[in-house]
């Protein structure tokens, strides 16, 4: 069989490209014939098993699926620099602040300015994500002052209380 029995519009011509398996009846005559490779207006194709190049009028150019190309996202503790939650190991023991852990609202306050606090009390607590948290007293000390009030809304770091020896 020689090829030229098949006549392509050139219209139709870039459609090729985006499909890759066809069925052509010519004279009677049943052909299955696969795209296999295309470079500039040579396409590589394959008819009932046998290979052929064919010259195409106009050039093709390769249908190109997109590729999405994400960016790099640093994660959220990148933006910010890190804010100590707690007293610094080298604070002297009994006084310094408690401080949010993540943002929320303050729905109770358990402790009042003068109360002695004993470390792993709960001082506060804390609803964030639909979710209540107990805040509790990481050293023993007395409430020096009580920074936020019930209902206020906290971001993470901010400081809840002060706790003094």
């Amino acid at each position: 069989m020689e090829f030229k029995d098949l006549y392509i519009k050139k219209e139709s011509a870039l459609n090729l490209i985006t499909m890759k398996k066809f069925k052509f009846t010519i004279n009677g005559n049943q052909y299955e014939t696969e795209i296999l490779n295309v470079e500039g207006n040579i396409a590589e194709i394959e008819i009932n098993g046998t290979q052929y190049k064919v010259e195409v009028d106009k050039e093709l150019k390769p249908v190109k699926t997109p590729k999405i190309v994400r960016s790099a996202v640093a994660p959220s503790t990148d933006i910010q620099p890190s804010i100590a939650k707690t007293s610094s190991p080298s604070a002297p023991k009994g006084a310094g602040t408690i401080k949010s852990p993540l943002p929320g609202v303050i729905l109770d306050i358990n402790v009042k300015v003068g109360d002695k606090v004993k470390i792993g009390q709960k001082v506060m607590l804390l609803e964030a994500m639909k979710m209540e948290n107990n805040i509790e007293a990481d050293k023993t000390g007395t409430i020096i002052s009580i920074e936020k009030q019930k209902g206020d809304n906290v971001m993470e770091g901010d400081v809840l209380l002060i706790i003094g020896e």
